[in-house]
């Protein structure tokens, strides 16, 4: 039996936690007894394979490559920095439709592409194999202490993003103060005044207790979060085809359900924001239109740094336009 040590090392837990009981599960149907799926938070992991010696989710990359982690889950956007830089095409504002564009895309030859672009070293790939691309939390939204109405409410506010340059670029365009830390960090800087709120998503907002900081969910849907699920290359290398197989199945499978809970996930956030008087505004067609212009230049000054023709092809995807 091969051992798998599946180390959750986002937060919040739970959103993690079920994509990987999920993969365990339908492993022991595709594969009964050939595969020992450990499912460790970073502190379980840490206090039973790393001497008590604390580990972070920055970590997680290092751990792979040095063989003492076997799967996970990782931000796309973090993956296109360090690992296949195809990847950033993720980011791009209003590149996806609707979510069943988005399925059609990462679950076709477009997605398949990308997750094959880390195995790619011309590309930045290092240590790790992609299996399946999940939401962790599907289209962001924005919680803040500020409604955004209109794209000119954006003007001067300073808002949490992430690193990404395209992800920047994409608040600066609509006039906000892009502060690139981490997501977990986004109540902190709420709290010290250095953010009015930033770029998350619905799962996240009480999982994280965003609401203890911020009353309003700004909902433009302007970008998806998304994550993909890794395996350690020298341990991927190593196993039966057939193993191959049925953890590649049960990666997709998992991965599917995954994406279907955090959608689920929206209204029971909605319902809740509800009952605790959280505002929710949805940024009207017309104002998601100005939003959508305002970053359409975007895609002329990251296009050498995207992959050729994808954009393209994922805005074609699904339509009467594709070939």
């Amino acid at each position: 039996m091969k051992k798998v040590r599946w180390v959750l090392a986002h937060e919040p837990i739970e959103l993690f936690l079920r994509a990987a009981r999920k993969f365990a599960a339908l492993m022991e149907q595709l594969a009964p007894g050939e595969l020992d799926v450990e499912i460790l938070t970073l502190s379980e992991y840490s206090e039973k394979y790393n001497a008590g010696e604390p580990v972070t989710k920055h970590d997680l990359l290092r751990l792979m490559k040095e063989g003492k982690c076997e799967m996970s889950q990782m931000y796309t956007s973090t993956l296109g920095r360090a690992h296949n830089t195809d990847m950033r095409v993720l980011d791009m504002p209003f590149l996806f439709r609707d979510h069943d564009h988005a399925k059609w895309v990462l679950e076709g030859e477009i997605g398949n592409e990308l997750l094959k672009g880390l195995d790619d070293e011309s590309k930045g790939a290092r240590s790790v194999k992609g299996l399946a691309f999940t939401y962790s939390g599907g289209f962001r939204m924005i919680p803040a202490n500020k409604e955004i109405h209109k794209i000119e409410d954006f003007q001067g506010l300073p808002l949490r993003c992430n690193n990404s340059d395209i992800a920047k670029e994409t608040l600066k365009a609509v006039g906000a103060v892009p502060v690139p830390i981490e997501l977990e960090q986004i109540n902190e800087g709420v709290q010290d005044g250095d953010i009015v709120g930033g770029e998350s998503t619905y799962p996240r907002f009480f999982g994280l207790k965003q609401n203890e900081h911020m009353n309003t969910i700004n909902d433009a849907e302007h970008s998806l979060f998304l994550t993909t699920i890794i395996v350690q290359k020298e341990f991927w290398r190593d196993l039966p085809k057939e193993l191959k197989n049925s953890i590649r199945e049960a990666s997709r499978e998992a991965a599917r359900a995954e994406r279907v809970w955090s959608v689920e996930d929206i209204d029971i956030v909605k319902s809740k924001c509800k009952e605790e008087n959280i505002n929710v505004v949805t940024m009207s067609d017309a104002e998601r239109a100005r939003f959508k212009d305002a970053t359409a230049y975007l895609y002329d000054k990251f296009a050498d740094t995207l992959p050729e023709g994808m954009v393209d092809r994922i805005r074609k995807h699904g339509t009467s336009e594709e070939d």
